[in-house]
């Protein structure tokens, strides 16, 4: 397999990625459960069996009690902590009785965050800390000053970005001493934004690209891991029910499930490979909480999409040829 640029900081960090969205029970119920707990271990279990070691949590995840049950995982299995790339991210917050939804990159709020989670999380420092969506108010120096400040203390070992475009990492960048080593977006066989905006330049199909354009250009040039979330477009082509879906969705599953049968692999991981085809080394994140489906995806080990087949299932997946 192809190195991660996130394999300079971690080696051998695991190609796949694990979301923990969906551990910690129901987003607005009661605190977790020992039910929760046992899912949560599962989880880890499975995904220590197929070698994935690199963690993906948010502070908002189940309004905290994502990191919560994981971290309830690693009391009781301390030795856990060695074996895993923990990274998190903080910048959303809810509606409360201070104000409404908002973004929230000052840095009283960013180095609370990170306490918070640690609290959660049993653990003394995450590997890496995400800023999780732009803030518009954001102001540099607040946020150089918490990442120096979290840095000093031990409690955070790098730090990264997620849903940011070229132009919001480059002023961030410019201001802070250490590199960026993340940004996860939304890339998938259904987020075509990612691939589309290298193929429509100069067509007028390209002004309706929601992508930020030249991104991956840029993390291929800078060295910076690019995550996908929403990576597995939610179990569309490998499962799920597709009555009502449009056509090019149809053929797109058919192929997927042709291409598995080919490589003899599962669908899951064609429609990961799909991904990891492309030259910027993108890391997937994944987050079904189902052992068999997570078992699927350690198959994307095995397969390498040829030019060919990767070009067929982008345009089954665009409905269209390429201009």
């Amino acid at each position: 397999m192809k190195r991660l640029p996130l394999d300079k900081y971690f080696p051998n960090v695991s190609t796949l990625s694990y979301g923990c969205m969906g551990l910690g029970g129901e987003w607005h119920g009661e605190d977790i459960n020992d039910s929760d707990v046992r899912l949560a271990h599962q989880v880890v279990d499975t995904l220590l069996d197929i070698g994935v070691n690199h963690i993906d949590h948010a502070d908002i995840y189940r309004t905290g009690k994502a990191e919560k049950v994981f971290g309830r995982v690693l009391a009781e299995r301390p030795e856990l902590r060695e074996q895993l790339t923990i990274q998190s991210k903080c910048g959303i917050r809810f509606a409360d009785g201070q104000g409404p939804n908002r973004y929230d990159f000052s840095e009283q709020w960013i180095l609370q965050s990170v306490d918070n989670i640690l609290q959660r999380l049993n653990i003394e420092q995450l590997d890496t800390l995400l800023l999780h969506r732009p803030d518009p108010l954001m102001e540099y120096d607040d946020v150089a000053s918490a990442f120096e400040k979290l840095t000093d203390s031990g409690k955070v070992r790098y730090f990264g970005v997620s849903n940011m475009n070229v132009s919001q990492i480059e002023f961030l960048q410019r201001h802070l001493p250490d590199q960026l080593i993340v940004n996860q977006l939304e890339m998938s066989l259904t987020n075509l934004g990612w691939a589309e905006d290298g193929i429509l330049v100069a067509n007028p199909d390209g002004a309706n690209v929601n992508f930020a354009s030249g991104m991956l250009e840029y993390c291929q040039t800078h060295e910076i891991q690019l995550q996908s979330w929403g990576s597995l477009s939610q179990g569309l082509f490998s499962g799920r029910n597709l009555e009502g879906q449009s056509a090019h969705i149809h053929e797109t599953a058919a192929k997927v499930a042709h291409y598995a049968g080919l490589y003899q692999v599962s669908k899951e991981a064609i429609v990961l490979a799909f991904l990891t085809r492309h030259p910027a080394n993108i890391q997937p994140v994944i987050g079904t909480v189902n052992p068999d489906r997570i078992r699927a995806c350690a198959d994307l080990e095995r397969v390498t999409l040829s030019r060919e087949h990767w070009y067929d299932l982008l345009l089954a997946a665009r409905g269209k040829d390429v201009p």
